[in-house]
């Protein structure tokens, strides 16, 4: 009782004690996670001018986006389209909400007036753009579907921005004008001209070997011209490749199992004997592809010309008879066993019209399409009935009833097409029937009225059945790639990457100046796992990884972390080493130059002296000697007869004497000049004006810390 009653006095003490201890430890986990404390929340991905995107928001509109796009489009490349609306919109908001610029209501009716003139559902009997009808039109998505109701707020203010931000734009063009004393300038610059002899020492005289470069002055050059050399974090990494790829054996196998099919055989299992029948032999060849061989390449009834044969086997092929069988042979990672089938003449190009009948559920079938298969059918037949007796009806008919908008305004017509560029079952009325065969064909798009009108050059066309093996690697060989992938991963973290890779043969290929949103790394495509665990935060320099990548694995190693900030010395060489070396290559030239004119200097550096004439300022480039600016300027400012100084060019060190000054021809009014100017300048506001905006606005990109992907 004595020892509980001390617990009872002491329960403050040990209420503060468990307290302050909770409180640690909340501090260390924040400490431990500084990015808790000093960053903005991983629900932000990024913050411009102050104005936050949501990571919720950002992603929906990626999805949005991908779904537009489709399959095609990776997730980094619409990650990317969408960063740049948004940073376009929120820099571009900075700029409508400091003027006062906005669309009001009726503006926004205007707006919507001409944007959607010309659509049809918005038009009255008359052809006019009705406003009931997209207030009607507004009203029921609303009521009706609230994805579409939302697409349609998107679409508004879509077409709201655009009006922003041409709005601003010709506020800005407004202020942009050309002065006479503007004009008068630009008149001088291209007219008065010069005509100069010169004598030039080119820099590459001197040897590049003979100038030697230090760390410590090209350290010197990056940090007197900082702006040129920022650069964001990036990393290098190299990796081995470990490709699941069949072995000889396995081809050996594929080839053997394909020679069965060739030859036939009984196959023996659980006691029982199976004959296979020899390919050239059997009577169902689609049944014995498609199911019998199983082939990885189901069978094709068309009919093929030699040149849509594979190549390499295309006149062996192409020159057996009927039940003749070609092969094993390789093509395009496939092995292949080709019998041709059937042979026939067949015209290599068509010419038809058509009217299309769509039903329910046909591929392509509008929401207008109300008829059932066979209403579609017999509508079809009926309209058929009539066209048989009356071809002239045909257009008509095109106009009134079919649903294929690519061949409506030309009278249902598909002019001179290839042999197989429409449907199977098209396909097969037009090239196998004859010149004004007129008949119903059902495809996935519906019931087709067709005429044949024309067809061409009949020649030698061939069905071939083929069954093929995909070329790839047993089951043996894939455990033996990941029994090595995992050896070198294992072997690799006790040792020397590169000396255990080279002691293997394994090819090491390296990736230096990886960027935190890269998606592509050389030679294995599309990787973005690779790229997300260079740049955690706990991964560290000489840390390695094993990647599954499509067809087998990656072990990588992180062989370098580049913070953002300013270049090294070596990412920088390659660009400032030249810079350097030019300017030390002047120096070395006026040091041992003592001439004052052009032939004692042409004689001294052992060259000529050149003349260049209707040199501007303008254009500055000497004839010769190439565009040299600096060199230009210096001519402008001597008078006739003068000669220069020795004049560090671009391409060499330069001496000039102006031989000739021919002014501009004097005009009484320079205002067309002024206006050329104030065209230049309009017409650089829409190619460089959000760009100066972006360039000045704060952004804080969080995408790659938060691995929205």
């Amino acid at each position: 009782m004595a020892v509980l009653n001390k617990i009872r006095q002491r329960s403050l003490i040990l209420i503060l004690i468990i307290a302050l201890a909770l409180f640690s430890f909340v501090l260390a986990d924040l400490f431990k996670n500084s990015d808790a404390l000093t960053s903005k929340s991983q629900n932000i991905v990024a913050t411009i001018n102050g104005k936050d995107i949501s990571r919720e928001d950002f992603l929906q509109k990626v999805e949005d986006l991908q779904r537009r796009m489709g399959p095609n489009a990776t997730n980094t490349q619409v990650m990317n389209q969408v960063w740049n609306q948004e940073v376009r919109q929120a820099v571009m908001e900075t700029q409508y909400d400091a003027l006062g610029i906005t669309v009001e209501k009726d503006q926004m009716r205007d707006l919507l007036k001409t944007a959607l003139a010309t659509s049809p559902e918005f038009l009255n009997e008359a052809g006019l753009f009705d406003e009931n009808k997209l207030n009607e039109y507004i009203a029921n998505l609303k009521e009706t579907s609230e994805a579409g109701y939302q697409s349609w707020i998107n679409y508004e203010k879509q077409v709201a921005n655009n009006a922003l931000q041409q709005n601003y734009f010709n506020l800005v063009k407004a202020g942009l004008t050309g002065t006479l004393n503007e004009g008068e300038l630009e008149h001088k610059l291209e007219g008065n001209k010069v005509d100069i002899k010169y004598v030039q020492v080119p820099f590459s005289k001197i040897p590049d070997s003979t100038v030697s470069v230090t760390k410590s002055e090209i350290s010197s050059y990056i940090n007197d011209h900082k702006k040129q050399f920022e650069v964001e974090a990036s990393r290098d990494i190299r990796f081995v490749e470990f490709k699941e790829v069949a072995s000889v054996q396995d081809e050996t196998n594929i080839i053997k199992e394909l020679t069965s099919y060739l030859n036939g055989r009984l196959v023996d299992e659980t006691g029982r004997k199976d004959t296979i029948v020899a390919f050239s032999k059997v009577k169902n060849n689609a049944d014995y592809v498609n199911h019998t061989a199983a082939s990885d390449i189901k069978f094709d009834e068309r009919f093929v010309f030699k040149n849509s044969l594979p190549t390499a086997v295309a006149d062996s092929i192409y020159k057996l008879n009927e039940g003749g069988v070609y092969g094993p042979y390789k093509d395009n990672g496939y092995f292949k066993l080709s019998k041709v089938v059937a042979v026939k003449q067949i015209p290599d190009s068509a010419k038809v019209r058509h009217i299309l009948i769509p039903f329910i559920g046909a591929q392509s079938a509008t929401p207008e399409v109300t008829q059932t298969d066979a209403q579609a059918k017999a509508t079809a037949d009926s309209l058929l009935a009539v066209l048989k007796t009356d071809k002239s009806k045909f257009s008509e008919f095109v106009t009134e009833f079919s649903s294929d908008q690519g061949s409506v305004t030309n009278e249902g017509r598909y002019d001179w097409h290839p042999y197989n560029t429409m449907v199977p079952e098209f396909n097969a009325f037009e090239f196998e029937g004859k010149v004004g065969d007129l008949g119903v064909v059902k495809t996935v798009f519906g019931y087709h009225i067709i005429e044949i009108e024309g067809q061409k050059n009949k020649s030698k066309a061939v069905q071939v059945a083929t069954i093929a093996r995909e070329i790839e690697p047993s089951e043996e060989t894939t455990d033996k790639v990941f029994r090595e992938a995992s050896n070198f991963e294992i072997n690799a973290g006790k040792g020397d990457f590169e000396a255990l890779a080279t002691e293997n043969k394994y090819a090491v290929k390296p990736v230096n100046g990886m960027k935190a949103l890269d998606e592509a790394i050389p030679g294995i495509g599309n990787q973005r796992s690779i790229v997300r665990w260079a740049f955690e935060e706990e991964a560290e320099v000489g840390d390695i990884k094993r990647f599954n990548i499509t067809g087998g694995y990656v072990i990588a190693q992180l062989v370098a972390k580049h913070e953002k900030g300013l270049m090294s010395v070596e990412e920088a060489t390659a660009t400032v080493l030249p810079k350097i070396r030019k300017e030390k290559k002047a120096e070395m030239i006026r040091e041992r130059v003592s001439a004052t004119n052009l032939d004692d200097l042409a004689k001294a550096e052992n060259t000529s002296v050149r003349t260049a004439t209707g040199i501007n300022m303008k254009t500055p480039t000497i004839s010769g000697a190439g565009r040299e600016p600096l060199v230009v300027g210096t001519a402008f400012g001597l008078s006739e007869g003068e000669t220069s100084g020795l004049i560090d060019g671009t391409n060499g060190v330069y001496m000039v004497q102006v031989t000739k000054v021919t002014p501009a021809v004097e005009i009484d009014n320079y205002q067309a000049a002024a206006n050329r100017v104030a065209q230049q300048k309009t017409g650089a506001v829409a190619s460089k004006l959000y760009n100066a905006l972006k360039e000045s606005a704060e952004i804080e990109d969080n995408r790659a810390k938060i691995q929205i992907q």
